[in-house]
């Protein structure tokens, strides 16, 4: 879907320029038990350090997350997830030239990352955990992506699936940004994204990338998160329901990224970013070629 349109996306201290190139948002999990990387960045100078290594490989920005929101996980006390988050912000204040987003569903999470550091909230509920999270968001004028989840990530895949699923992500993603708008949260503050793996089917997950201009209809930035979800990894597997490991999903990824980009996701989030900043700067180039 090209010429993507072009936005300005309103960060709390600096503006994104979103449509001439995809942008890469590089996933850092400070956590003990995310589906791809959990463990491997619990202590601060580990974070530290694959922070500084992710904007090196290209990340456009940081996504850093303090609790895991995998299938079938139960959540944590925001109190742990501040514990968890607040020294690695305080450890990248000033040393990062790229802005830094948190991966949270909570308000006083969301309220505290932003007065150190953040530049962006990323809330996988869609607002549907905490509203009161978009008031903190507009009190700070800073960026929202809102994503579409079905259900909560303990029973996202145990629920029945929707009947239609670009009428459900459309309908989830108009109610997130009515919540949103009615808050504060400035239109050019926005990003939505459409959820992929969250209360999705396989089949379903396809779907979704195969239509992404049906949501570009809604007039926001797109941001797609494929990155070494277990729908890759059930496609690619050898034998019937079982699964390519995360470590063994690249491939798969790359090419929903590509797909994504010539679809018209603005954004990719993504844990590979050398290798998918490579994919997005081809996929922007077939893309160009396609408008001439």
């Amino acid at each position: 879907m090209f010429p993507r349109k072009t936005y300005r996306l309103k960060l709390r201290t600096r503006e994104l320029l979103l449509g001439p190139r995809t942008l890469i948002m590089g996933v850092l999990n400070v956590t003990p038990d995310s589906f791809s990387d959990g463990g491997r960045h619990v202590t601060v100078g580990h974070a530290v350090k694959a922070a500084l290594a992710l904007q090196g490989a290209g990340a456009d920005i940081l996504d850093i997350g303090a609790e895991s929101t995998r299938p079938g996980s139960r959540g944590i006390a925001a109190a742990e997830e501040i514990r968890r988050l607040l020294p690695v912000l305080e450890a990248l204040r000033g040393r990062l030239k790229i802005p830094i987003s948190v991966d949270t569903r909570k308000a006083v999470v969301a309220e505290i990352a932003l007065g150190v550091a953040a530049e962006m909230v990323n809330d996988v509920s869609g607002l549907r955990h905490e509203p009161e999270l978009a008031e903190a968001v507009a009190r700070c004028g800073a960026g929202l992506v809102l994503m579409h989840m079905r259900g909560t990530p303990e029973t996202m895949q145990k629920m029945p699936f929707a009947e239609d699923v670009i009428r459900d992500v459309t309908s989830g993603l108009r109610k997130s940004l009515a919540v949103a708008r009615r808050a504060g949260v400035a239109k050019s503050s926005i990003v939505v994204d459409p959820g992929i793996g969250f209360g999705k089917s396989i089949a379903q997950n396809y779907e979704l990338l195969a239509k992404l201009p049906l949501l570009a209809k809604l007039g926001y930035p797109l941001l797609v998160g494929t990155s070494r979800k277990g729908f890759i990894g059930r496609t690619l597997a050898a034998e019937k329901n079982k699964s390519l490991p995360a470590a063994q999903r690249a491939w798969g990824t790359a090419a929903t990224v590509a797909a994504s980009i010539l679809d018209g996701a603005h954004m990719v989030r993504v844990h590979d970013v050398a290798e998918m900043a490579q994919v997005a700067r081809i996929a922007d180039a077939i893309a160009r070629a396609r408008q001439s």
